[in-house]
């Protein structure tokens, strides 16, 4: 028995470091996204629906404007907490959801240019799919995106398995036959 309440506790050690979230890789609010804030048993103080400005900023009771541009949602939580904590809750329990994540954008030789919604598991296949379809002139060969988050144009590696994500934008050329 004590050699496995001493495996037990080895591998309970060691899961927070083999299972913890890389925080790169975690999303990033930015304008147009659309979050839901609630504070258990402060009505008043709950968001049903705030969609960030185009700076990427809300403003929220008690604590005024909270820029969110480049913070994960879990971060703003913690903002909204702290700021709570500062004289008018003693125990603030927020929970904020995002329940709208902003827009990517095909263009080029797709049937139906725009912007469209984003959905988890979005991939350059689905969001073509979305666009209506190739037009006759279009080349898979030749398609930028260009991440909404500022990270690095994509050009050479992109292929109908590339994932897209919030405010991306897909440019589809002409193939020349």
């Amino acid at each position: 028995m004590k050699s496995f309440t001493l495996g037990l506790l080895f591998t309970l050690a060691i899961l927070p470091d083999t299972y913890a979230a890389d925080p790169g890789t975690q999303y990033k609010l930015a304008a147009g996204d659309v979050l839901r804030i609630i504070v258990f048993g402060e009505p008043e103080l709950s968001l049903k629906k705030i969609r960030l400005s185009d700076a990427g900023t809300f403003s929220y009771p008690f604590l005024g404007e909270i820029s969110a541009k480049g913070l994960t949602p879990g971060q703003v939580e913690k903002i909204i907490v702290d700021g709570l904590k500062q004289g008018y809750l003693i125990d603030p329990k927020v929970s904020l959801s995002q329940i709208e994540y902003r827009p990517f954008y095909i263009n080029g030789e797709v049937k139906k240019p725009g912007n469209y919604p984003f959905i988890p598991g979005l991939t350059l296949e689905k969001a073509i799919a979305l666009g209506g379809g190739l037009t006759e002139r279009a080349s898979i060969k030749r398609v930028t995106i260009v991440r909404g988050d500022g990270a690095a144009t994509l050009t050479d590696e992109v292929t109908r398995n590339t994932t897209i994500a919030p405010g991306d934008t897909i440019s589809i050329a002409q193939g020349f036959f």
